[in-house]
């Protein structure tokens, strides 16, 4: 859903950077934790160093005596025991990290980065819901829409909390991915990238498009981020998984397929794809239409030029197109579906050339606009494609020792003797990560892109308990609460059962007054259910201290009948502390006087257009507040930033808070 509300409303995209903001101290007060506890890692590892030097000292003279072992190896052959074997691996001695998850892991590390940064972008906060998210899932099933629905609307309520937690969850897990290159937290990081990649997959991409019609692996089908999502379970898996050729042979196997799919699928009749634009009258091919509309994007004059070049070319070559297209899909496809070394490099270099044409010329580089959200399907399909091509062909090797045999004896001998002060091993985790400081640096990174991760992700997920949208709403539509403080003026009217009240006869408590027309059928009963909700949240243990008023704001329907309808209509009859206020005409204009509405007759009759705001009354019979009651163009009455707002508001001026 839309907020109504302009992309650029300054009100919104202020908050929004000064969470951004906000948050950044936060990170940059993660980054200082982490170099502190960096620090302290790497003293506790030198002074374990040093500790280990000392006593390697005394260990020498044990290991001089073996000196005489080794000549007599050296003619006899007799190995020396104890001492280790020249190129044998060393015990606990772990193995590097395979070439092809290195790429993978790195590489999608640094996409995850950029796609933070583009989700920083102005536009974001406005935009996303009804550009993005929304024409994604317009053409498909209605459960898919509905999936789509629910982040948009959580999107629109919040739309500072939630685009700012996108920002930070993705820069964490483009640290996380570049930081962890082994052991369980770099597993782990292949979990979050999946894990987050499956949300957006689902809910703000409408799975990729693969259930609307007219998609086309020139489109971006199955959806960039799901390939992130192939990534992450990819380096999820365990380490052993990459130590032979046969992941990335089944990775390069299955590309190939999915790439022959996707042709059979272009080469499809009926879809549009053959068709150019034959005749100026005749309506332009899916691929053409695609290609003006890109090529009508806020970008860079040369990239704008060669899409409405190659948009110009398929109209009159439509049909050539999409043959080259489809026999380089299939052709590709086959070339890696094969699995074999040379044939595979030939489709992984087609591949790349396909796909950055692909790219160039019709994704128009994915990100442009002001609300592209990542690159599109081709660099992370590339990337795919080197990664598994790299694991296919470089295996990783084994960590050994490569020492002279004397060296190799003083070593066992040393060992023989026995250390006198506790080893690396002896000391569990503390001893490894003391030893290792290039792995001790890479799991505080870790945990340290994790918190980075919170940092973002908490604030919207506290968001979610909250009934009401952000009262930030409220305030980009009406303008911010004015405070204000005036005696609230003398009115006595009468209520919808003909009881008399005055403003002055409901002093010590907190009165909300607005205008209400009880022949309305637009904004008016959204207002009304808001009070409604507004009842509802303060709980009985306040209602007692709150009175809901309301005015008449219609000169032609002051009949109490007419106030009992509305009542009736929007189930206001229930609230015990609500009043709909009413009398002669003259007394009600003179009540919309001192109040400052300014009703007016609309041109369709019945309805009148009158003034949308609300004044607070604090418990000593001041005017507090001016708040605007506009709900907005398209903000549901039980999820309003209203309703949060006047909450606000009331609860300050409550007995015992310091703002009545």
């Amino acid at each position: 859903m839309s907020t109504g509300l302009q992309a650029n409303n300054p009100t919104i995209v202020s908050a929004f950077y000064s969470q951004l903001l906000r948050q950044g101290l936060v990170v940059a007060g993660i980054a200082l934790v982490v170099l502190l506890a960096w620090a302290l890692l790497r003293s506790a590892q030198l002074r374990q160093a040093y500790e280990r030097s000392a006593n390697g000292t005394r260990r020498l003279a044990a290991a001089a005596s073996t000196v005489e072992a080794v000549a007599t190896e050296a003619v006899t052959g007799a190995p020396v025991e104890g001492a280790p074997v020249e190129g044998a691996p060393v015990e606990g001695a772990s193995v590097e990290e395979a070439p092809g998850r290195h790429l993978l892991r790195v590489g999608f590390g640094v996409l995850w980065l950029f796609d933070g940064i583009l989700q920083a972008q102005a536009s974001m906060p406005l935009r996303m819901p009804s550009s993005v998210i929304e024409p994604a899932a317009a053409t498909s099933p209605s459960w898919v829409q509905h999936i789509d629905e629910m982040l948009a609307s959580f999107w629109s309520y919040h739309p500072v909390a939630v685009p700012a937690a996108a920002v930070w969850i993705q820069v964490g897990l483009g640290v996380w991915l570049l930081a962890a290159s082994k052991g369980p937290w770099s597993r782990l990081a292949g979990v979050a990238s999946a894990g987050w990649a499956a949300v957006i997959w689902a809910g703000g991409e409408a799975f990729g498009g693969i259930f609307s019609p007219g998609q086309s692996w020139l489109f971006g089908l199955p959806g960039a981020v799901l390939i992130y999502g192939v990534a992450g379970a990819l380096v999820a898996l365990p380490e052993r998984s990459w130590e032979g050729p046969r992941l990335g042979r089944w990775l390069l196997r299955a590309t190939g397929l999915f790439w022959m799919g996707m042709a059979v699928l272009q080469a499809w009749p009926g879809r549009g794809f053959w068709q150019g634009q034959p005749a100026p009258r005749t309506p332009p091919g899916t691929l053409t239409s695609m290609l003006r509309e890109m090529s009508a994007t806020p970008q860079p004059h040369v990239l704008a030029s060669w899409v409405g070049s190659f948009a110009s070319f398929d109209a009159a070559h439509g049909w050539g197109v999409n043959l080259f297209v489809v026999i380089g899909l299939f052709a590709t496809g086959t070339l890696l579906a094969l699995g074999h070394r040379r044939p595979v490099l030939v489709g992984l270099l087609a591949g790349a050339v396909l796909c950055g044409a692909t790219w160039v010329l019709v994704q128009d580089l994915g990100f442009l606009g002001g609300v592209g959200t990542d690159p599109n399907t081709m660099p992370p399909m590339v990337l795919l494609l080197a990664a598994g091509y790299v694991a296919m062909t470089r295996l990783p090797a084994p960590a050994v020792v490569q020492t002279p045999p004397v060296a190799q004896a003083l070593a066992g001998a040393a060992g023989a003797a026995g250390p006198t002060g506790p080893g690396p091993a002896q000391f569990g985790w503390r001893g490894r990560w003391a030893a290792n400081p290039a792995y001790t640096l890479r799991c505080v990174l870790a945990a340290g892109a994790f918190a980075v991760m919170l940092v973002g992700s908490a604030p919207a997920a506290l968001a979610t308990t909250s009934p009401d949208a952000t009262p930030l709403l409220n305030e980009a539509i009406n303008g911010p609460n004015h405070a204000v403080d005036f005696p609230a003026p003398a009115i006595s009217l009468v209520d919808q059962y003909g009881k008399p009240v005055s403003l002055g006869g409901l002093r010590g408590k907190v009165v909300v007054i607005t205008f209400l027309d009880p022949v309305c059928t637009n904004q008016c009963p959204v207002i009304a259910e808001e009070l409604k909700q507004v009842d509802r949240q303060l709980g009985t243990a306040r209602q007692g201290h709150v009175e809901l008023v309301a005015l008449d704001a219609n000169a032609r329907y002051v009949g109490r009948e007419f106030l009992l309808a509305f009542d009736s209509k929007e189930g206001l009859q229930g609230l015990h502390n609500w009043s709909y206020l009413t009398g002669a005409l003259p007394q009600l204009e003179h009540a919309w006087r001192v109040l400052g509405a300014t009703p007016g007759h609309l041109p369709e009759g019945a309805m009148l257009d009158h003034s949308e705001y609300a004044y607070v009354i604090g418990p000593a019979g001041h005017v507090r507040y001016d708040i605007g009651t506009d709900p907005g163009p398209a903000t549901a009455a039980s999820k309003s930033s209203f309703v949060g707002n006047l909450v606000d508001v009331v609860e300050g001026l409550l007995p015992g808070k310091p703002g009545r």
